[in-house]
């Protein structure tokens, strides 16, 4: 079958170390690799730092990742508030409305980013001659982290929605990254169930070795210590201090245990104040690639935290590193939510109700006294890993898809 030309647009994109960045990034490079002709139209690096990477200047730039030509478009960087983010969409997507769209049989727009996908759409729509068909790629559920995490005055929530809605019923079809989301947008937004597809993110053995230079001594964890470490985003829909909450009732008579927050992200600062003079809690900067595969290889207990509310608005990415790494994992997530169904399905954790330090603390306790117990979850993770999140699964069912939006374009016609 002949390659289809495919454009990809969102807001994240490689070198991003962290979040949708690396899933797009695959996605596209795996379609490439299949005899595709793909393109992809994205911002400037920003992301979890809320800051342009150095090196990244003027109105746009190309480069080739991977084998794939990519368009970058400067954008606004704020964090923070619902404004702020509004500002970066709306940047970004002006700028790229602004642009003459590529030639495409397939537009894939990926949220989050709901202005991004409306110029998106809105380009597709403008198309004089053949118009490419348009999918739409939901991570997050961007009507449910307005609700969930409360970033927003409750006076945005209905047009959030209105809008969201709209655009995903407008699409040839959409792609989401778990049953809950097929579930969510189908009873909330109105998206029909037959225009929905399910392909799940993938999880892949680390592609950078741990670093044998990074020990644990290096690291700066003491042996007897039990190291708990959250990796990745330090935001609102987080909660941190809950975690900061936690190492505040560590005290003298059990075992030594340390949370390490790693990462960076728009509460940093905010962690920074709240974790001031506790000592069972780190806050450390992003490490390189191989310096983070050993943190992850050398801590005792990998942590999810989310603040309360949050179910059905994402699953955090950070889960299919975390399986690989082969180390239990603690959940304090909602226990009727997208992630605790992943921490079920995979055997690889427990999960706690979230908000409640205590709780947090006692789960990571009895972990720490049950070294048995801990190796069969991370070896459950490993295996969830490879037998179900394969990165060869995903971009099969990618490919499928986009060749179905075609179909439907043309059965449209």
């Amino acid at each position: 079958m002949s390659g289809l030309r495919i454009l990809i647009h969102g807001l994240n994109y490689a070198p991003e170390p962290t979040g949708i960045a690396r899933y797009t990034a695959g996605m596209a490079s795996g379609l490439a690799e299949r005899g595709h002709n793909v393109r992809v139209v994205t911002g400037y690096p920003h992301y979890p730092a809320w800051s342009l990477e150095p090196g990244y200047t003027g109105l746009s730039s190309d480069e080739v990742v991977d084998g794939v030509p990519v368009r970058r478009l400067r954008h606004l960087v704020r964090g923070g508030s619902a404004g702020a983010r509004i500002a970066l969409e709306a940047s970004f997507a002006a700028h790229s409305l602004a642009r003459p769209m590529p030639p495409a049989d397939v537009v894939l727009a990926v949220t989050p980013s709901l202005l991004g996908v409306s110029a998106a759409l809105t380009s597709v729509r403008l198309t004089r001659r053949r118009r490419p068909a348009l999918g739409i790629i939901v991570q997050d559920i961007y009507s449910r982290a307005v609700t969930e995490t409360a970033v927003a005055d409750g006076r945005l929530t209905r047009p959030v929605v209105r809008l969201e809605g709209g655009l995903l019923r407008a699409a040839d079809g959409v792609s989401v990254i778990h049953d809950r989301f097929a579930r969510t947008i189908n009873r909330d937004l109105d998206v029909p169930l037959d225009r929905i597809r399910v392909i799940r993110n993938w999880s892949e053995p680390p592609s950078q070795e741990a670093d044998p230079q990074w020990t644990r001594e290096r690291l700066g964890w003491a042996e007897d210590e039990v190291i708990v470490l959250h990796a990745g985003n330090m935001g609102t829909k987080q909660g941190l201090e809950n975690v900061i909450d936690a190492a505040g009732l560590v005290g003298p008579g059990g075992p030594r245990v340390r949370f390490v927050l790693l990462g960076d992200g728009n509460q940093r600062t905010l962690l920074e104040r709240w974790a001031q003079g506790n000592h069972a809690v780190d806050l450390v900067r992003p490490l390189p690639d191989g310096a983070f595969a050993a943190a992850l290889a050398h801590a005792d207990i990998l942590l999810v935290n989310e603040r309360p509310g949050v179910s059905e608005m994402s699953v955090p990415s950070k889960l299919t590193t975390y399986f690989w790494a082969g180390r239990p994992v603690v959940a304090a997530v909602d226990p009727d939510g997208a992630t605790a169904h992943e921490i079920s399905s995979s055997g690889a954790g427990v999960v706690v109700a979230p908000g409640s330090p205590a709780e947090l603390l006692r789960a990571v306790q009895q972990l720490a006294g049950d070294p048995a117990r801990a190796q069969v979850m991370g070896a459950a993770g490993r295996r969830y890993a490879a037998d179900v999140l394969s990165r060869q699964a995903a971009v099969d069912g990618y490919e499928t898809w986009v060749r179905s939006l075609v179909d439907v374009r043309d059965a449209r016609r």
